[in-house]
């Protein structure tokens, strides 16, 4: 499975939810999130979306710290069922960091 599947899987569901799912094009900071989703009720989650079983970089790791510190939810998802759980722990108020 592409990544690009998984990603229009995710922006499908939280666009469903009442979301939003904004594509994050940094030019100054190499391996932020791909993608921000705001929820109603004033979630915030950054993104990071793989094809199947890969890995993040060490960049990506990086900012994974950098916004858990803080206090902000980083999940990575690989697949359509990462993000068929993201989704139901973000309509449950949920949201702890996922790698």
């Amino acid at each position: 499975m592409q990544e690009k599947r998984i990603e229009k899987r995710l922006v499908s569901e939280t666009k469903k939810m009442g979301g939003l799912c904004l594509k994050l094009n940094s030019q100054s900071a190499n391996g932020v999130p791909d993608r921000l989703v705001l929820t109603p009720g004033g979630g915030v989650y950054f993104i990071e979306l793989k094809s199947p079983g890969k890995k993040l970089d060490p960049l990506q790791y990086y900012w994974m710290g950098v916004l858990n510190r803080l206090g902000f939810s980083f999940h990575k998802l690989d697949s359509f069922d990462d993000v068929d759980v993201f989704i139901e722990l973000i309509k449950i108020g949920g949201g702890a960091q996922h790698d």
